[in-house]
């Protein structure tokens, strides 16, 4: 999987998944998630635009994001949701923990 990383400054950073969410991969986005909460980027938004597929290690990548998030005293955000993901989010309810956004800048501005 590759993610692509964008540093907004203001502690805001955005993350680019590409391909699977999956146990394989799921590993490599909560390292992401942690390498930028430690370096001062506290509020996150992943952008799942280009994710094709997530399963439940996918899903436990993000809570564990959130709660990195939250600690550092800021939030972790989701948006661009494809069909497939928003079924995971809505079958668990962690769509109402995990709230997806329509576009990056939405989830910026909540």
């Amino acid at each position: 999987m590759e993610i692509g990383t964008d540093v907004r400054g203001g502690g805001v950073a955005v993350l680019r998944p590409q391909g699977r969410l999956t146990m394989v991969t799921a590993g490599e986005l909560k390292a992401e998630v942690d390498r930028v909460v430690e370096a001062g980027d506290a509020v996150v938004v992943v952008d799942l635009t280009d994710t094709s597929f997530m399963d439940s290690s996918g899903l436990g990548a993000l809570v564990g994001g959130l709660r990195r998030a939250r600690a550092a005293g800021g939030d972790l955000r989701i948006a661009c949701v494809g069909a497939q993901v928003m079924t995971v989010l809505r079958l668990t309810t962690m769509d109402r923990v995990l709230r997806p956004y329509g576009t990056v800048e939405d989830a910026l501005g909540a």
